[in-house]
């Protein structure tokens, strides 16, 4: 079997022992894994937990938080210089099934067209899909999706492509690795896995879903969070993303200002306060972003082999 290594970024992991579940599922895995734990400076104890009870994880101790790209980044680094050949990302808050990196694995070596390979996403009970995982997989790209999971008509061979699946559980072979890098500084919290898989789909790999692989994905219960919930964040990201991604062209800067002012004329024409107001709150902070640095980052994932990584 091929050297692979499980990448965790660790924050305050310790909650509903989210740390021993994902941890003891790479550790009884039907196949070696080596584990890298990245931790963004925890403040529960997980640290100390993670040295006490798992000596054989190799631990990295951020001494300030690099958010979850950048961690993965030193993960994958490491894991690069200890001959890896397949990077399993798993959030801190998932777990495997015995054969899930291994099922992974055997499908990416018959398929190595295919950049990212993810499992099935379920919740921590088992008995749904995880929402995240659902609300971004789209059946009218994969049309067998809904047919195959209903009819269990597949096997560990069977490979459902997709242009997104969320990056809490991500297999990464290393040509992938050395071809595209790892995660842009641009983003230091979400966008990042939207981001790499434009520069994956950029460079003419393919991203899949293995239905026979399974995680599960404990975060039903995820508080509201302004770098997810807030509106104008979420606005702004958006547009940042769209600046980063390779596979649109023009000025996207240029293009959201036609946008919107085409958005205020309709507002206008209908005295639509509500909109006139949400439309002027977007224009600053479009104005305020600066996109001299995005630019270059995406400069740098278009022509540079493994992209933001030493």
């Amino acid at each position: 079997m091929q050297n692979i290594f499980a990448i965790i970024v660790i924050y305050n992991g310790l909650k509903r022992d989210w740390i021993q579940k994902c941890f003891n599922s790479l550790l009884e895995s039907s196949v070696k894994i080596n584990i890298i734990a990245v931790d963004n400076v925890s403040t529960d104890g997980s640290v100390e937990f993670i040295e006490q009870n798992y000596p054989s994880v190799e631990l990295i101790k951020n001494e300030t938080n690099q958010g979850f790209g950048q961690a993965n980044n030193i993960g994958i680094e490491k894991a690069l210089k200890r001959g890896g050949e397949f990077f399993f990302l798993l959030n801190q808050d998932a777990w495997t099934e015995k054969r899930t990196v291994e099922i992974l694995v055997e499908n990416s070596l018959k398929n190595p067209q295919y950049g990212i390979l993810s499992p099935l996403h379920m919740n921590g009970q088992g008995n749904l899909i995880d929402q995240g995982f659902y609300n971004c997989i789209d059946p009218r790209i994969s049309r067998k999706l809904y047919s195959t999971l209903y009819l269990h008509d597949f096997d560990e061979g069977t490979l459902l492509q997709f242009k997104f699946v969320p990056a809490a559980a991500w297999l990464l072979p290393k040509n992938t690795i050395l071809n595209i890098g790892g995660f842009s500084p641009t983003f230091f919290h979400y966008g990042e896995d939207d981001n790499y898989v434009h520069r994956v789909l950029y460079h003419n790999l393919k991203i899949g879903v293995v239905p026979a692989a399974k995680i599960y994905h404990d975060r039903e219960e995820r508080p509201p969070h302004i770098y997810f919930d807030d509106t104008l964040i979420k606005y702004e990201r958006k547009i940042i993303l769209d600046i980063s991604n390779p596979l649109l062209k023009g000025n996207r800067k240029v293009v959201e200002y036609r946008l919107l002012l085409a958005n205020l004329f309709r507002a206008l024409i209908f005295f639509d306060r509500t909109s006139i107001k949400r439309i002027y709150n977007q224009f600053k902070r479009l104005i305020k972003i600066k996109t001299k640095v995005i630019l270059a980052n995406k400069e740098i994932s278009e022509k540079q082999k493994k992209a933001f990584l030493s």
